[in-house]
């Protein structure tokens, strides 16, 4: 099981603060980063009756995923990148497989691209898209991407997407890049999409027994399909914000018997940079004794 690191993308403000996390991450031994995604955050004050759910506000730093990893790619070599997740429907499939190709060529083909829904319509509303049809829609968009990580010219006709004899260039290292998607513990048409469509799964589980149940369905949706579950490799999460090396230690060995493939460390909460760092060396002191 691969280590990775939860990018505090709304913690950390300054761009040598960001380089150092990301260089000592890569210095200790972690295989990826995660980066979030939101691209808007409402202004909860002046929206009665807005979700108090909402994961941030117009006060909350988050950073853009796709233009953070261009960056972190020019500050280290060897360390892999993971959107957890694009928020793929409320954007420009184009621009989408554009900026994904201009990220794996910069960090020489170490990218996946994790891909959820979302459920905040302030976003899809200023961003100009649909936000009741983003089930449906992202799977052209799949295809979509796909097609142009692949092709010098594409034509594609669908219900959403028209492209005549156009491509991207440059091309992206990976052909094609691998999507994982997030979520679909609790809907099935979602999880029939994982089971039909995914390169990978970030899974929303609330435990381990949920979890084994949400495989077990996935497992079937994958066989009607002509896939093996084995190719749809899963990727758990655990912070070192919360408990102590003891309870990291569990979590990272019950997350390898579930069969993940990778486990990102999350930093969320842990106050300065130099705290942030401090949490990722002590979890891999204590994993490695």
């Amino acid at each position: 099981m691969d280590y990775g690191v939860g990018f505090p993308v709304n913690e950390l403000a300054d761009p040598g603060a960001m380089r150092a996390f990301a260089q000592a991450a890569q210095e200790l031994g972690f295989s990826h980063f995660c980066l979030g995604d939101h691209v808007l955050g409402a202004d909860v004050t002046n929206r009665p009756g807005y979700t108090a759910g909402f994961p941030v506000t117009n006060k909350t730093l988050y950073h853009e995923p796709m233009s953070l990893m261009g960056f972190l790619a020019g500050c280290t070599q060897r360390i892999g990148f993971a959107t957890s997740v694009l928020i793929l429907p409320q954007r420009q499939t184009a621009l989408v497989a554009k900026q994904a190709a201009e990220v794996d060529v910069l960090c020489g083909g170490r990218l996946r691209l994790g891909i959820g829904l979302g459920r905040y319509e302030v976003e899809y509303e200023a961003l100009g898209m649909d936000i009741h049809n983003r089930g449906r829609r992202v799977e052209e968009q799949v295809a979509v991407l796909r097609a142009l990580w692949t092709q010098e010219s594409v034509d594609f006709h669908g219900r959403w997407h028209n492209i005549s004899a156009a491509g991207i260039n440059p091309l992206p290292v990976q052909r094609p890049i691998p999507i994982w998607f997030g979520g679909g513990a609790r809907s099935e048409t979602a999880l029939k999409r994982i089971g039909r469509l995914a390169d990978g799964w970030f899974p929303s589980s609330s435990g381990f027994e949920e979890l084994a149940e949400t495989r077990a369905r996935l497992r079937g949706y994958a066989t009607q399909a002509g896939r093996d579950l084995n190719a749809i490799p899963f990727e758990g999460r655990i912070s070192v914000a919360r408990g102590n090396p003891d309870q990291w230690r569990k979590a990272a060995e019950d997350w390898e018997r579930a069969g993940a493939r990778y486990l990102s460390v999350g930093t969320r909460g842990g106050g300065t940079p130099d705290e942030h760092i401090t949490g990722l060396r002590r979890f891999m002191e204590e994993i490695r004794k």
